[in-house]
């Protein structure tokens, strides 16, 4: 399903993308060496609560997963990338730390990750990693306008990671999202430009380069979620929710800076 979102449903995806992104930034300020992340699970919760919205993840469900995903936010850490379910582990310095959240409030979702190392280590290859997501991110979205096509948002975000000298996995990827979290079309993290389904006004999009230092491989652990690197290397993943609009792309999961 693909929805084309109307002018008032645009903006409440403007709160939702504001309540995930001050939600990252707030969990960001809380890891600190020996933060949990069943306690970061926790404050996640009661800041949904609080917000009145409603957790994309705790029934989530789908056919990849050993479901339901019975947690707020994925957490994943170092060699971990995608899907990290938490658990019982005290964060040690130099953890390269990834939060993904996606939220519903109001009808609408968004979707949103950060990449960040924990303490004050910070191994060199690590920040190279979440600079080139991000670098990556800003890529796809300036490529994200009217008349364009999916094709050329992937190859931008496939041309910064490749550049990197990153491999680049398209398993999992960018996608649609509005009304549900997961919708069509699917957004490979590299392409070929002037391909796929066009972009039209209306049209929201989570974009979501994710790297692995040195393989496309992931391996999945016994808990049935968390996808890593099959040859234990770093990860990192950065994701932002956009709507196409008339004049190209505007970012809904920017925080508040509240």
């Amino acid at each position: 399903m693909i929805e084309i979102m109307s002018s008032s449903e645009l903006e409440r995806a403007k709160v939702t993308g504001a309540l995930v992104a001050d939600i990252l930034q707030e969990m960001k300020r809380r890891a600190r060496v020996g933060t949990n992340l069943l306690e970061i699970d926790q404050w996640t919760r009661s800041m949904i609560e609080e917000a009145g919205a409603q957790s994309c993840y705790v029934n989530y469900e789908p056919s990849f997963g050993r479901g339901p995903f019975g947690h707020y936010i994925c957490t994943a850490v170092n060699d971990a990338v995608l899907h990290g379910l938490p658990h019982d582990y005290a964060l040690a310095d130099g953890d390269l730390l990834t939060l993904d959240l996606a939220v519903i409030k109001d009808g609408v979702a968004a979707d949103a990750a950060i990449s960040f190392i924990v303490g004050e280590a910070r191994p060199a290859q690590s920040v190279a990693m979440i600079r080139a997501t991000e670098r990556a991110l800003a890529a796809g979205i300036a490529a994200a306008r009217p008349g364009a096509k999916i094709g050329d948002i992937s190859h931008a975000i496939g041309a910064v990671l490749s550049e990197a000298g990153f491999p680049v996995n398209t398993e999992f990827g960018g996608h649609g999202i509005g009304s549900t979290m997961h919708q069509d079309p699917h957004i490979p993290n590299t392409g070929r430009p002037g391909r796929g389904y066009k972009l039209v006004p209306g049209l929201m999009l989570a974009l979501e380069p994710w790297i692995m230092a040195d393989t496309a491989e992931l391996a999945m652990d016994p808990d049935g979620w968390t996808l890593r690197s099959a040859t234990g290397c770093r990860t990192a993943h950065t994701e932002h929710t956009i709507a196409i609009t008339e004049d190209g792309a505007e970012i809904l999961t920017l925080p508040t800076g509240r």
